[in-house]
């Protein structure tokens, strides 16, 4: 089996090192495609191995499971690249937010009378093995493509199937998760730092904080709210900390933080749908920036004359 990755971003990395470090794909069975070669994300893939290129028909060529792992808009452009060259073998896994398996269908069905698809949220702690993965089967995906996508995501944290239309609210919750997480720690920090401690052991003990109560949470029975009630002794501190979070609308907040993802989700479904690219995606995305390089060609990254690419948003004549 080999794995490919359209897009070399942040997520890509974290994928490919959860699976090297979980040693379920060799890194030389892993491709990855980006017009970006200055990226720091793309000098970490090339350091652990994996082949990279900036041709996205060379990354469909050389794997069984591809993954999307581009911004949303830039979905469908992608699709139309890659559409003739994706076979019967090809597993195709969206990580896209907001972005239904009915979309690609339709896309891919242009190209392939029975396109795989499959639809899943992760999130960046897979780069330490202990992401929150959730996906949904498309139409023509078979049992054995769910149960090797889930032998995927399992090696490198939590995974389970879902209903897709639950999807865009996991994005909210555990998608977006970490960057909640990250924003409590360096709140809790900067807490301790006022209080006297150095930054530094602050930022140590937030993060243990966080990481204990999570494995405490997951190792138990326990509602949270009765584990978070063990801890509030009559009169004590704790629960004199927890009325001034109460005080200043900490849950409604975390309600709030994970409703106004979702309905993000949502919106960047309906700009997928429109198929326009805005120009920043377009800044990232240009061929041209790649065509430049000394030696490099439309020819030799396997840009076709007159076929849409996600590397160049204007079609440019023989």
């Amino acid at each position: 089996m080999s794995v490919g990755f359209i897009g070399a971003g942040q997520l890509t990395h974290a994928l490919v090192r959860g699976f090297s470090a979980a040693g379920v794909i060799a890194t030389h069975r892993i491709t990855a495609s980006s017009p970006d070669t200055d990226l720091p994300t793309v000098q970490g893939l090339r350091k652990m191995g994996i082949n990279f290129t900036t041709s996205n028909k060379e990354t469909v060529n050389k794997s069984d499971v591809l993954f999307l792992a581009v911004k949303p808009d830039i979905i469908p452009f992608v699709l139309e690249e890659i559409g003739p060259d994706i076979e019967e073998r090809h597993l195709i896994v969206s990580c896209a937010a907001g972005v239904t398996i009915s979309s690609i269908e339709k896309k891919l069905l242009q190209f392939c009378p029975a396109p795989k698809v499959m639809r899943c949220m992760t999130n960046t702690p897979v780069v330490v093995r202990e992401g929150a993965t959730v996906y949904a089967t498309g139409t023509h995906a078979e049992v054995e493509d769910e149960r090797l996508l889930e032998q995927l995501m399992a090696s490198v944290g939590y995974c389970t199937e879902v209903e897709e239309d639950l999807i865009d609210a996991v994005t909210g919750l555990s998608g977006s998760g970490p960057a909640y997480a990250f924003t409590a720690v360096d709140a809790l920090a900067d807490g301790g730092v006022k209080m006297g401690l150095p930054r530094r052991l602050a930022v140590r003990l937030g993060a243990h904080a966080l990481l204990g109560a999570a494995r405490m949470l997951l190792d138990s029975e326990q509602h949270p709210g009765q584990l978070k009630d063990n801890v509030c002794s009559p009169g004590g501190a704790t629960i004199h900390a927890l009325h001034v979070m109460e005080s200043g609308g900490f849950r409604s907040l975390l309600i709030n933080a994970v409703e106004a993802s979702c309905v993000r989700t949502k919106k960047l479904q309906f700009l997928a749908d429109q198929e326009k690219i805005s120009p920043a995606a377009i800044k990232k995305t240009t061929l041209d920036k790649v065509l430049q390089q000394s030696g490099v060609n439309a020819e030799n990254v396997g840009i076709r004359p007159r076929t849409l690419s996600v590397f160049n948003s204007k079609t440019k004549k023989n």
